[in-house]
């Protein structure tokens, strides 16, 4: 019995270290972290609440189910949980301390973002969204996207959304 809580005591550690490992070296670059991760789930929140102005007048468009509106909220929650990803050393490092202010601003905004979808409120949902727009451009107004396939990736998505 007491090799059995030894290896258990041994294999439990093992996957805490290397859990605590992975969690300092991210096997994403800050670009494909977001190109990959962050902007389509953005995206999702972003393209659920829309007024789009047309020949023929205007067509909303926004969820209609109970399983988009959590489509919605799941978005909104994901964008919050990659935020404190953002945190971790692994994308931290290296970088100033504003780097987690802006962070923790798409954290708090993204909790905002849930709760308008949560109510099932089309116009606090798109206003919201409007602010973690903000957010992600102040950040990238102090951090651009550099060179490479995943920042042009990056560029190109946000480019054809506006």
């Amino acid at each position: 019995m007491a090799k059995f809580r030894t290896f258990a005591v041994c294999f439990t550690s093992a996957i805490l270290l290397a859990g605590c490992n992975q969690a300092a070296q991210p096997d994403k670059t800050v670009q494909q972290f977001m190109a990959q991760d962050v902007q389509p789930t953005a995206d999702i929140y972003w393209k659920s609440v829309q007024y789009i102005n047309e020949e023929g007048g205007q067509r909303d468009i926004q969820p209609q189910t109970d399983a988009e509106w959590q489509a919605v909220q799941d978005a909104a929650r994901q964008l919050a949980a990659y935020a404190e990803l953002l945190k971790t050393p692994g994308y931290a490092e290296g970088r100033g301390s504003d780097w987690i202010q802006f962070a923790d601003s798409l954290a708090e905004v993204s909790k905002q973002a849930e709760q308008a979808a949560a109510e099932k409120n089309p116009e606090k949902v798109f206003d919201v969204g409007g602010t973690v727009y903000s957010v992600c451009s102040a950040c990238h107004m102090i951090y651009p996207t550099t060179s490479g396939p995943e920042a042009e990736e990056a560029a190109a998505s946000l480019a054809a959304d506006e």
